[in-house]
């Protein structure tokens, strides 16, 4: 049986929000943001809802019919590197990592940390489609939702002739976008005193 995939809209934000809750609550960069396991199970789900609500006006969400795996995409036009509010660019740009901390955990600078460093990594000058996250619940791991999940947006981009973009977040998951045709593009994104982040492009495929 095929694994059948919705648009997600509005009155999705509390079923993604959970979903990706659960999916990134013992993620190492969750982990680092949020180093004290309390506060994170409190604060982490802010976080979540904060970026569901910025694809979601910009982008496209996809989830699963049966609300166990999600996938958030953005579209980067070719003269916009900052898709998620990085530290170069001007005024608007660079208030992004600052506006996000503010609305989740202000007293949290790792927050804002994240969102400047990955920014600054984005590639620019050429349009491309964005995976900003893609989730699934820690039961249904392992079964292939993520790359159903994936498929039909890069076989999309194929056609189109897009790039895709995102930033591998833990070994296993860049093993998976391996296997989907991304590769490595530039040094590892280091947070201070904490895990690394691969920044990964896909070509698209004739």
């Amino acid at each position: 049986m095929g694994v059948v995939i919705r648009t997600a809209g509005e009155g999705d934000r509390g079923l993604v929000t959970r979903l990706l809750d659960a999916a990134f609550q013992d993620d190492p960069v969750s982990g680092w943001i949020f180093p004290g396991e309390a506060h994170r199970r409190r604060t982490h789900p802010l976080l979540m809802a904060a970026f569901f609500d910025v694809v979601l006006a910009e982008g496209r969400v996809d989830v699963t019919e049966d609300g166990t795996a999600c996938a958030l995409w953005l579209p980067v036009p070719a003269d916009d590197g900052q898709a998620d509010g990085g530290a170069e660019g001007d005024g608007a740009e660079d208030d992004g990592p600052a506006r996000l901390r503010a609305a989740v955990d202000p007293d949290n600078e790792r927050v804002e940390t994240v969102a400047r460093l990955t920014g600054g990594v984005h590639p620019a000058g050429r349009a491309h489609v964005y995976l900003w996250m893609i989730g699934v619940v820690p039961e249904r791991q392992g079964e292939g939702l993520g790359t159903a999940l994936m498929r039909p947006v890069l076989e999309r981009c194929d056609r189109e002739g897009l790039p895709a973009y995102l930033e591998a977040s833990n070994a296993r998951s860049r093993a998976l976008y391996e296997r989907l045709g991304f590769a490595v593009t530039g040094p590892a994104v280091v947070l201070p005193d904490g895990p690394l982040m691969w920044p990964m492009w896909r070509e698209p495929r004739e």
